[in-house]
């Protein structure tokens, strides 16, 4: 079934919110200049961070996979207490399933777009990047583009219901 992006975004306009500010936090932590955030819009692209170029490469990597680390966190955090009227006390309330929606939401938005993959691939390119980070980005790189062709697929979808639904439930399975 072919969802249109924009119509997708819109409902799960929470997570391109937190992706957003994810960016806007990593150039902040290395005190890298943001000049311009849009957090949601109804074009394409849905948002971005337009800030300076990292003087450093780690940070330049850091910045464009922030949102892999801030989202996933997040949307399992926001998730995990609404897990347990959820799925083991049958006494779920509106706020719980409120919850379960957003910790999806910013879950499935974790990945890093082609845009950040392509920021890496200009750092891992460069004749002057050590080989350390040369050897952590191209992996990195590839890992994103396949993440790009996989929400094809639906796997982001799938992502944030498995860290906001699925990893919840294995916690409470270990608890109970």
């Amino acid at each position: 079934m072919f969802i249109p992006g924009i119509v997708i975004s819109l409902v799960t306009f929470p997570g391109v919110i937190v992706h957003e500010l994810a960016h806007q936090l990593f150039c902040r932590w290395y005190k890298v200049p943001v000049f311009k955030v849009v957090y949601f819009q109804m074009a394409n692209p849905v948002g971005y961070v337009l800030h300076e170029a990292p003087a450093n490469k780690w940070h330049s990597i850091m910045i464009s996979i922030g949102p892999f680390i801030v989202n996933t966190i997040l949307g399992g955090l926001i998730a995990l207490p609404a897990a347990i009227p959820v799925f083991t006390l049958d006494k779920a309330g509106p706020l719980d399933y409120l919850l379960i929606y957003l910790g999806v939401s910013i879950a499935m938005h974790a990945f890093p777009s082609t845009g950040d993959a392509n920021v890496i691939w200009e750092v891992v390119k460069d004749k002057h990047t050590n080989r350390l980070v040369k050897l952590v980005g191209y992996p990195v790189v590839g890992l994103i583009y396949l993440g790009s062709l996989g929400s094809f697929f639906w796997l982001d979808l799938a992502y944030g219901i498995g860290v906001a639904i699925g990893i919840p439930k294995l916690i409470i399975s270990f608890l109970l």
